[in-house]
């Protein structure tokens, strides 16, 4: 009885009244027995002393793991009579202290565990994590966990408002944070106007409202809120600058090609051995039409007209056998621009050692002769007219002295790479 003492401050050091009569182990789960020795409990309603039992029955209640097993409490637990006159029940149930909540079938400690594996990885995923942590369970219980906090009857001062996605590209909602402190107040279920504009009636006081660039946002704070001042957000308007830049280099992509080989801040040594270099697209009206600038062109002009017959892109893509995303592209870009991308696609054998001929070029070796047999030395395989045509292209390229990149990513890092903006400063 004395080890049994023990062994409930070791297991249960925060159960009050709790005695532990048993503890085995069956089939690798470790089972304790256990009842209340509290003489006398309080009715709930009337606080009137009770010593009278009406019957006893038991619970099962899931504990921490112990050594890596599971532990199942077995709890008996009795029900008393409340005998005051006036009160309206007539028995009430023990709660063990530290052990037992209403309807629970788990302790505080786990139902906490529970909670936080929850937050962090999810329902099935969640399910599968306390499985290996000996503290078993199902997804709707372990998502039964999570509780929405309490939304204050005020805005904050500083109030962000962005969507999110609950199925990507199906269903829609927002969220609105705390911008101050970076806390999320409350979710909507959708990402209209109406919805907003009756949060923001809901709940004022918001004076400045961060926000994207979508205009139903604006007509929500405009009707709700109209003294709050509308702030675009740092991070959405870099994104749709970046976005704009990406564009516009598309479509100029044969122009920025021109210049793209003299773009080199650091060429590699003579000795180093050929470094990698992005595929370098040739000016767009200098290569004939290919079977898959072709199929683009045709599949662009298809998905464009079972579009206007009222195809949902769902439709579309089972259709053509495309995943939605890209039949979305060719919905959304123009076609020279994937005519660009499918012509990128076509990588040239030069293209790896082009920074080794531009160095040895600069050292002042000009032979395409010589340059030829250093590179394939170095592992080229290819024709050596294709290093002889590119030496006078280089050379040009290297008189004018210009340094353009030559792939759209490129140039938008590029731009908007913040070193490069303060060293343009004067």
């Amino acid at each position: 009885m004395g080890d049994l003492f023990v062994l409930k401050d070791v297991l249960f050091p925060n159960s009050v009244g709790m005695v532990l009569d048993r503890l085995t182990e069956v089939g690798g789960v470790v089972v304790a027995e256990a009842h209340s020795a509290v003489p006398e409990l309080r009715c709930p309603d009337c606080a009137t002393a009770s010593h009278r039992v009406h019957s006893r029955y038991g619970r099962r209640l899931a504990e921490y793991p112990v050594g890596g097993r599971r532990v199942v409490v077995k709890l008996e637990v009795r029900r008393f009579f409340c005998d005051a006159p006036d009160c309206g029940r007539r028995t009430f149930v023990e709660k063990v202290e530290g052990l037992t909540t209403r309807y629970a079938r788990a302790g505080p400690g786990v139902k906490t565990l529970w909670r936080s594996v929850a937050l962090t990885a999810g329902g099935r995923p969640g399910m599968r994590l306390c499985r290996s942590l000996a503290v078993p369970t199902g997804r709707a219980r372990l998502l039964g966990q999570l509780h929405a906090p309490d939304v204050p009857a005020h805005s904050p001062r500083v109030l962000g408002v962005d969507d999110f996605a609950f199925r990507r590209s199906r269903t829609y909602g927002t969220i609105l944070l705390d911008v101050e402190t970076s806390t999320p107040i409350d979710l909507l279920a959708d990402r209209t106007s109406e919805t907003l504009a009756a949060w923001l009636t809901a709940h004022p006081g918001a004076e400045i409202v961060c926000r994207d660039r979508d205009s139903g946002y604006s007509r929500a704070i405009k009707e709700a809120a109209p003294d709050a001042t509308e702030v675009a957000d740092r991070w959405h308007m870099l994104q749709n600058l970046s976005a704009a830049i990406e564009r516009t280099c598309h479509q100029h992509r044969a122009c920025l090609h021109k210049y793209a080989l003299d773009d080199v801040d650091a060429p590699p040594s003579a000795t180093a051995p050929p470094t990698a270099l992005l595929p370098l697209a040739p000016p767009l009206d200098n290569i004939p039409a290919t079977p898959l600038m072709q199929r683009v062109t045709d599949r662009h002009a298809e998905i464009h007209r079972l579009r206007e017959a009222t195809w949902t892109i769902s439709a579309i893509a089972r259709r053509f056998g495309l995943d939605r995303k890209t039949v979305r592209r060719y919905l959304t870009t123009d076609l020279d621009v994937l005519i660009a991308s499918a012509r990128d696609r076509r990588p040239r054998q030069l293209d790896p050692y082009r920074p080794y001929i531009q160095q040895r070029f600069t050292d002042g070796c000009t032979n395409a002769a010589q340059l030829y047999r250093e590179i394939h030395e170095h592992g080229y395989r290819g024709n050596h007219q294709a290093v002889r045509l590119y030496i006078p292209l280089h050379a040009r390229r290297h008189r004018r002295g210009r340094a353009s990149p030559s792939h759209p990513h490129t140039a938008q890092d590029h731009l908007m790479d913040h070193e490069t903006a303060r060293r343009a400063q004067p």
